[in-house]
């Protein structure tokens, strides 16, 4: 590709939500003067007795969890969504509201305390993968849900109040703005092509290899060429599919090994639990063939140079568009290096 997308200033185009991203390169070089965030790599007892997500602990709300040998599920006991939400809508020229309906679930992914996702075996991420299939589908048959979103929030300086390894499935009735995008991006596309948007960026993605991390024979990780959050990354599945239920026992497997490989080579990057935010989009669950989906798994990592010095989204981010320092291509070969 072009050396100037490497020394001068330009925009990138996510083909997923129609968007731009403001890219810098020479702004890398900037010296560093602002916070610094506090970094603990201390050891975790595999059981905290004040863990409200620990097996055999009690929560919140006086129920006891379970002494659960893998994964545990419950409907979060201060869940965004209320399943029996009434029903109503509020129109008042410029100002509108409507009621919405949904389902909030944690998902404990082992009931030792001291791992991550990084920590755990592809027999153990493979059996969270089945967790996230089961309950993708079983709230996805509920009449009212017609969007599934399952996420991870890990470490406190992406907001995660509870360090135990977990992450969140929230349903609702409506689908969400980033995936409001991503529909229309994708159906467009297919309506245009009569084939997957996605799967025709994994093939020019693998034959220039510049952002590609890693691939086994279902699966590619790479780092997106719109990628905003400096180590950015996303697994997708190398052939169209709309959604993780369609995934056979292998595929699970394979999955299971892409997000092994990311989730180490985080941690390696700067030798800390590296945060991030990681969330699957697919397809809604409306009843609709949906053939126009791929979906994909993105990884949002906040920091930037160090494991002390975040990215924080202000400024120009807030009011004019997303905007990063280090190249994508750059990001990429740092990790790469990793796996």
């Amino acid at each position: 590709m072009s050396s100037d997308l490497q020394e001068y200033s330009h925009k990138r185009f996510n083909i997923l939500t129609g968007e731009w991203v403001l890219v810098s390169p020479h702004r890398s070089k900037r010296p560093w003067q602002g916070k610094n965030e506090a970094v603990s790599n201390e050891k975790r007892a595999s059981h905290d007795k004040d863990c409200y997500l620990c097996a055999g602990n009690t929560r919140i709300n006086g129920e006891v969890n379970p002494q659960y040998q893998d994964t545990f599920v419950f409907v979060n006991d201060f869940g965004a969504l209320q399943k029996d939400s009434k029903d109503f809508s509020f129109n008042e020229g410029l100002l509108k509201s409507q009621s919405e309906k949904g389902v909030c679930k944690v998902i404990c992914f082992s009931p030792d305390h001291s791992k991550s996702l990084a920590d755990l075996e592809i027999d153990e991420l493979q059996k969270v993968i089945e967790v996230w299939q089961k309950e993708f589908m079983l709230l996805g048959n509920h009449q009212e849900i017609n969007y599934v979103q399952i996420f991870e929030n890990k470490g406190a300086v992406m907001g995660c109040s509870n360090s135990h390894p977990h992450g969140q499935i929230w349903s609702q009735s409506t689908l969400p703005n980033e995936v409001v995008k991503k529909e229309k991006q994708q159906y467009d596309y297919f309506v245009e092509h009569k084939k997957s948007l996605l799967e025709d960026y994994i093939t020019q993605e693998l034959k220039l290899k510049e952002r590609i991390l890693f691939e086994n024979d279902s699966f590619v990780v790479l780092v997106p060429f719109w990628a905003v959050w400096p180590f950015e990354t996303m697994i997708l599945p190398k052939k169209a599919s709309k959604d993780i239920s369609q995934l056979s026992k292998e595929e699970s497997k394979l999955f299971a090994e892409a997000i092994s490989k990311i989730t180490k080579a985080y941690d390696g990057l700067f030798d800390c639990s590296f945060p991030y935010s990681s969330g699957i989009h697919q397809a809604p669950t409306n009843g609709k063939s949906n053939k126009h989906w791929h979906w994909h798994m993105s990884f949002y990592p906040p920091l930037l140079r160090s494991a002390s010095v975040k990215k924080f989204m202000v400024g120009y981010e807030m009011f004019g568009m997303p905007q990063r320092d280090i190249t994508p291509e750059s990001a990429a070969k740092i990790i790469r290096n990793l796996i």
